[in-house]
């Protein structure tokens, strides 16, 4: 269950759309979901949610703002009736871009789709992407699958600041991007037919959970992500999580995340392979699936060159060749599948 405490607010660290960083007398740190509470000022004391710092989960040792006691009242309208965290204490009037595009086009026209289990999977994929297709348009489609406030990916600010990203949606509870989508179905279509997008990526946010289990993960979204796609007339394309690195056995070699989606997929779906990976590593599921080898660029000096600094679990490329190879690959793949598609209407 959740715990609270009252603290004051001693500095505030930073600060960009959405999001606050405050640093709390007796050196604690807090996250400010701007956008769900409003800002804070030094000074101001603020009821923290402590619990994810309490139980040393992977919050880099944050707190986050619950509310600011330096006010009684604070509201902010949002731009429709679509809400989202609905039913809890920070449901929020995002609305949603279905509202404004009741008549947006529900087939994909063969956009490639790209889903990735890991957010830090997505920066490889699109720079490899716009280094192979430096014209074309990558749409970020965040899920609710781990952090809901886009706001607190810094990994995104860093890419539409590269030009690595173009455009973002968030949808189902994920809030912050350029569009809000009721779910991944219409943000697809959105990202298509309104931001204009020849490739489309879909990952969650900052955060996944994952148990030791087989089905015990939210990676495991991949699989009806892979079949939306191919239920709207997309192209979709696997991006595997592969590693030498990672101590975990789970994840050596092939991810068991990876193999248990691509067993899960109901449609049939390229998945991407680095051409010095070993394809037998992959199950054959009925033969559904097409298996895609290719070359793929040096993944480390494109996201350098991109100033983007990107781990996974600590490691970058340097010490995770494979991991951002198997990424760089559903690049490849994408950029290829998006040559010849046509503007989007």
């Amino acid at each position: 269950m959740p715990a609270f405490r009252r603290a004051t607010v001693s500095e505030v660290l930073g600060q960009r759309r959405g999001l606050q960083r405050v640093g709390l007398v007796g050196g604690d740190r807090a996250h400010v979901l701007t956008e769900l509470t409003g800002p804070v000022a030094v000074g101001d004391d603020v009821i923290v949610n402590t619990t994810a710092v309490d139980l040393g989960l992977g919050t880099g040792g944050w707190h986050v703002v619950h509310w600011n006691l330096a006010r009684d009242t604070w509201a902010e309208p949002g731009p429709g009736h679509i809400m989202k965290l609905r039913y809890t204490s920070l449901q929020v009037d995002t609305g949603a871009a279905e509202e404004a595009h009741p008549d947006v086009a529900t087939g994909l026209d063969g956009t490639p789709v790209v889903a990735c289990g890991l957010h830090s999977q997505v920066s490889a994929v699109a720079a490899v992407v716009k280094h192979l297709r430096p014209d074309a348009r990558v749409s970020y489609v965040m899920t609710d699958g781990a952090a809901l406030p886009m706001a607190l990916s810094d990994l995104v600010v860093a890419m539409a600041d590269a030009g690595v990203v173009d455009a973002t949606i968030t949808a189902g509870h994920a809030f912050g991007g350029d569009l809000e989508a009721v779910g991944v179905a219409s943000a697809l279509t959105l990202a298509r037919h309104v931001q204009r997008a020849d490739v489309v990526i879909v990952a969650m946010g900052p955060g996944v959970v994952g148990t030791g289990s087989r089905l015990g993960t939210t990676a495991l979204e991949v699989a009806p992500v892979l079949d939306t796609a191919a239920w709207l007339g997309g192209s979709p394309v696997l991006c595997l999580r592969a590693s030498d690195a990672d101590p975990r056995r789970r994840h050596q070699g092939i991810s068991h995340h990876s193999l248990t989606a691509l067993d899960a997929v109901r449609s049939g779906v390229t998945v991407a392979l680095a051409d010095d990976e070993r394809p037998d590593a992959l199950p054959d599921v009925d033969g559904r699936h097409r298996v895609e080898m290719v070359a793929v660029p040096d993944v480390g000096p494109l996201l350098a060159a991109a100033g983007l600094r990107v781990t996974t679990m600590g490691r970058g490329p340097e010490d995770e060749r494979r991991f951002f190879a198997a990424a760089g690959a559903a690049g490849v793949v994408a950029a290829g599948l998006a040559i010849g598609l046509g503007p989007g209407s």
